[in-house]
């Protein structure tokens, strides 16, 4: 998911825009720009609430191993809600 600066690239799922002549956007299209805000919104909290971890805020490893640090990364975040 991204914001609206990411046109061209099919392989990103982007919010309706207002068609140029200032019509405006139909219901159906207005509802899913409200969904694809909120879950683009829970998505950059959630990588924010990541970087304060500093192993990853600082992360200088190869590439392929990131998905098993943000994994822990966020198992430890659990763990210490849970208390």
């Amino acid at each position: 998911m991204a914001d609206g600066g990411y046109r061209g690239n099919p392989e990103v799922v982007m919010p309706y825009r207002k068609p140029r002549d200032g019509t405006a956007l139909a219901d159906w299209q207005e509802d899913l720009n409200a969904t694809h805000r909120r879950v683009r919104a829970r998505a950059e909290h959630a990588l924010a609430r990541m970087k304060n971890w500093k192993v990853l805020r600082d992360y200088r490893r190869a590439a392929s191993t990131l998905a098993d640090t943000a994994s822990a990364i966020a198992y430890l975040h659990n763990l210490a809600i849970a208390g």
